[in-house]
Order: structure tokens, then sequence, then C-alpha cells
């Protein structure tokens, strides 16, 4: 597309080109500050431009080797060859003035310095791809894409209603679904390979370059498989609760300190919980056993109206844990992820009234 409009004597950037310039300025920068921190103690002048002799293919071999472990796989993923890829990093090591790998028994291991421009070559490749989103956007060629780390909750209810509404009125606009363990998530979002988190919130945060903004509280449950003998107990004392054996959830989750503080109240259980973070597979276990979980109401909702499972409530009452949108601090989205953010918000909104206060 055009990026400059011709005037009298002069030439102006057209609204989608001022833009595109403010990103790239802000990938420079990454960029920049990453060079500067990483040869501190190296051997570059105070003056030297840090990204002068620094090409996108040596930061790709970057990133490539880093993530992939080795040279040999880096090439292979990328379609290259194995020298043009060894070739590229060590231009990059020459021009820095510092080494990026170091071999090991096991192969090459990137060095503190390699891992921390790596990452942020990443977060500048990520602000450049919208640069060219924006601008398809802007000539009607398309209207970029979005990739969403999708927790157990968001991906049950949350995620399919906003990006199906999404990609109703904006089809063009991809959007693509990970799922994970949350550090999987969470590493996938720091590096720029995801653009946003959507599930449960964790407290405290996990630092600083990253923010969560609180959405909506999911009402938690006792879940058991409709015949369980405790099925049709609508009021569940502690006593009920420990005559049967549990599945937990994953030790690092919040959802594990409710279960924690859960089994606290009720005192010794018949059998060891069984640890399980698939829902896929604690509906199994349910369904085939007397076994009772700690879970989201809203999860297993399809389960309920089919009639497969039964949520009862909470014998402490209403106990509810943080569901939001985690995003890096710094980043910015385009126009439709922006809608995408206000159609995530108000589907949380109608979640949380479907269940009450």
């Amino acid at each position: 597309m055009a990026l400059m409009e011709r005037q009298t004597g002069s030439l102006r950037p057209v609204v989608a080109a001022e833009a595109a310039a403010l990103r790239i300025d802000r990938a420079l920068n990454i960029l920049a500050e990453a060079v500067d921190s990483v040869t501190a103690g190296g051997s570059v002048s105070d003056r030297w431009d840090p990204l002068r002799g620094i090409t996108i293919t040596q930061l790709s071999a970057l990133i490539g080797v880093t993530r992939y472990g080795g040279f040999a796989r880096a090439a292979q993923m990328a379609k290259l060859g194995r020298a043009s890829i060894h070739r590229a990093v060590r231009q990059l090591e020459r021009t820095l003035g510092i080494p990026l790998f170091e071999r090991t028994s096991f192969g090459v291991r990137p060095t503190r310095e390699a891992g921390k421009l790596a990452l942020h070559a990443q977060l500048a490749f990520s602000e450049l791809a919208q640069v060219r989103a924006e601008l398809a956007a802007a000539s009607g060629a398309g209207s970029g894409s979005t990739v969403i780390g999708a927790m157990p909750l968001a991906r049950s209810q949350l995620i399919p209603r906003a990006v199906l509404e999404l990609t109703g009125r904006h089809p063009g606009h991809s959007v693509s679904i990970l799922d994970g363990p949350y550090e999987t998530l969470l590493a996938a979002l720091r590096c720029g390979t995801a653009d946003i988190l959507v599930g449960a919130l964790r407290d405290p945060s996990p630092g600083d370059d990253v923010i969560q903004e609180h959405v909506f509280d999911d009402p938690l449950a006792i879940v058991m498989r409709t015949g369980h003998p405790l099925a049709r107990n609508r009021s569940l004392s502690p006593v009920d609760l420990a005559a049967f054996p549990w599945i937990a959830p994953r030790a690092e989750s919040p959802l594990h300190r409710h279960f924690e503080r859960l089994l606290h109240g009720i005192g010794r259980t018949q059998a060891a919980p069984i640890e399980c973070g698939s829902l896929v597979a604690a509906r199994g276990i349910l369904l085939a056993s007397d076994r009772l979980i700690l879970l989201s109401a809203h999860q297993v909702q399809n389960d309920v109206t089919t009639g497969q499972l039964v949520a009862l409530p909470h014998p402490r009452g209403p106990v509810a844990r943080a569901i939001g949108i985690t995003r890096r601090r710094g980043w910015h989205p385009t126009g439709e992820q922006l809608l995408l953010l206000e159609t995530i918000r108000r589907h949380g909104r109608e979640l949380r009234q479907s269940h009450g206060p």
C-alpha cells in the first residue's frame, strides 16, 4: 500500500504509516536496549550504534538455536542448511563481541546473554508482525491475527464464545488458541508467541512484566457423577466429603489452594487424591468412580446439563477464584485485538451473571 501522500512540495505519511512507524520504533528500541544490556561487559565501544551490522537473519538464527537447543534442529525447522544457521550465529557473536553459546557434554547451551537477546528479538518481531497486520487492515487485505493462551475454564466457554463473535464480525482476523500448563503459556506470552492469556489469575502476580486484569469471579462446586451416593445431598457436611476419595488439581494452580483449604476443613479422606490437571481425564475418572473433585461450576456446565455430572454447592458457602486476562506490559493491541479484549470482558460478565453474584 502507499505509505506517503504527495502534496505541494512535500510528502506526508498516511495515518497507517504513522502508526506503523511508532511500532517500528518500539521494535528497534526493544532490540537496542537488549543489545546494550548483553554487551555491557563486552568489547563494544560506548559510541557504537547497538544495531549496526545485526540482521534479521542473524536474530532469527539465534532464536531458533535457543528455542530448539541446537544448530541441527534449528536448521531443520527453518528449512536451511546447518552451515547457514551456524554462520549467522557466529557473525552475530563477532558483531556483539560476546559468546552466545557454550559447548557442554549434552551439546550447545545458550548463555544468559543469548537467552535475553533471543527473548527481546522475539518481542521485536512480534511488534513488526503487528505492523504488517495493521497495514494489511488499512489496505483491506486482511485484519491480522491473535494468539490466545487459554486455560481450562476459558477453553470450555469463554474463549469459544468470544472468538466466534469476533470472527463473525471480522472474518479476516485469524485466531490461534494455545493450551497447556500455565507455565508454558506464560513463557509464550513473555516471548511474544502468545498475545494474551485468559483464565485463572495468579496471586501474587507472576512478575512486573505482565498485567493481570480481573474479569469475573468463577464459583467453585463439588462435582461428581450423577449416580454418586452424595448426588442428591444438597447440603454437604465434612463427614460426607471425608467419606470419599478425591481428584486434586495441579499443585501449582490457584485451584489447589482452595482444595487444600477444603481438605483442611474436612480432615482425613478415604484415600490419597489423584492429582490431575486435565479436565478430560478428570471427567473420565469421575464417571467411572465415586471420586469427588473441586471444580468450576462453569467448566462442567455442559456435563451437568446433559445429566452426566452433578455440581453441588461448596460446603463453606460461595467460594470463587478470580478469572481474567493477562497481557505483557507495554503490549499495544491492534483494533481487532482491542475488540476481542472487550468481547472477552463482556462474555465474562455474562458468565458471572448466569451464576449470580
